[in-house]
């Protein structure tokens, strides 16, 4: 898998385009931040302050 993962960078290095568009990665991670932030917050949501 790791080794996968090193030939396809080496590749996408060659032709000088990236192998997935950086906003994707950024949107990816936004969504999954979001998504934790909401699980997070309907946890403690009904839960009384100490």
């Amino acid at each position: 898998m790791l080794s996968t993962v090193t030939t396809l960078a080496a590749e996408s290095a060659e032709h000088g385009d990236p192998l997935v568009h950086p906003y994707v990665v950024g949107a990816i991670a936004l969504a999954l931040l979001l998504a934790l932030l909401l699980a997070v917050v309907s946890f403690g949501g009904g839960r009384e302050h100490s």
